[in-house]
């Protein structure tokens, strides 16, 4: 990821603050002034803060406080200590948000299974969240889908095998068109997935946010890419769920992107992002 100049360069603009992990820290980054609405953004499974290479800059430009952890057992931060699932973060990062800003209610932007961790936190802590976005989020429908052409990447050296394995990975599951799987992609995700430690993750497989939706006290909207491999045929289903919290205000869905949306079709996904905080960070929209 050195040779990614794009990614260092917004590295070095980054403060970075550690927090408690059981035995080890919870690693942030941070964006922008202290004096902007903070806003959360929680990357995926087998992910870390760099999903948001694409959309960080943008926000900070917006207005916000862009705090950005690599959740417990991914990325650089420790593996929690308590348990291998989504139902065990939450508490990790509300420890770390009460160091770095108190109380201080935050919008939160969840992808994929750090959509799944943000809906469990929003409903067992609800004065933490200002708002809620998901994104490509699992947990909505216990539904099982056929299995997915992912292939093993640990049993090859590092090298260009191993990187044809993760480019064919990463347009299995995260990406719908072949020229989006650039050399920067590849080497995000290969540096990624070789790092995650929580791999028996199962809640993403259930409806574990279906009963807890209804219960949310905070704004909720949806962004998905129409691509998605685990959504594009049950797109209305997304909806009829998403519809189900009480402030609920609305399904967008950009075309031609796939479960990374947010780098796939950053321009897109950053301009809806805009429209569905506008309202609470009193800028326009």
């Amino acid at each position: 990821m050195q040779s990614q100049p794009e990614v260092t360069a917004l590295q070095h603009r980054a403060t970075v603050q550690y927090t408690p992990c059981g035995d080890g820290t919870l690693v942030w980054h941070r964006w922008g002034s202290t004096h902007q609405p903070p806003l959360l953004l929680l990357h995926g499974g087998s992910g870390s803060w760099t999903h948001w290479v694409r959309n960080i800059d943008a926000l900070v430009a917006a207005g916000w406080q862009v705090l950005v952890p690599d959740m417990p057992g991914f990325g650089d931060s420790a593996a929690p200590p308590d348990g291998h699932d989504a139902d065990v973060l939450p508490g990790w990062l509300e420890t770390g948000l009460q160091t770095l800003i108190g109380a201080q209610p935050v919008a939160c932007v969840g992808f994929s299974f750090g959509g799944l961790v943000a809906g469990l936190w929003a409903a067992a802590q609800p004065a933490r969240f200002a708002r809620l976005v998901l994104v490509g989020c699992p947990g909505l429908s216990a539904e099982l889908l056929p299995p997915l052409d992912l292939r093993r990447w640990d049993t090859l050296p590092p090298g260009p095998a191993r990187d044809a394995v993760h480019r064919h990975n990463l347009l299995t599951l995260m990406l719908a068109q072949p020229a989006s799987a650039t050399p920067l992609a590849v080497a995000l995700h290969a540096a990624n997935v070789e790092r995650d430690r929580l791999r028996r993750r199962r809640l993403m497989l259930t409806d574990a946010l279906c009963p807890l939706l209804p219960t949310l006290r905070c704004p909720l909207h949806g962004l998905w890419g129409a691509q998605d491999v685990l959504y594009r045929h049950r797109l209305p289903l997304v909806q009829q769920v998403l519809a189900t919290a009480p402030g609920f205000g609305g399904l967008q869905v950009l075309p031609d992107a796939g479960h990374w949306v947010q780098f796939e079709a950053a321009d897109a996904f950053n301009a809806a992002l805009a429209h569905a905080l506008g309202t609470y960070s009193g800028l326009p929209t």
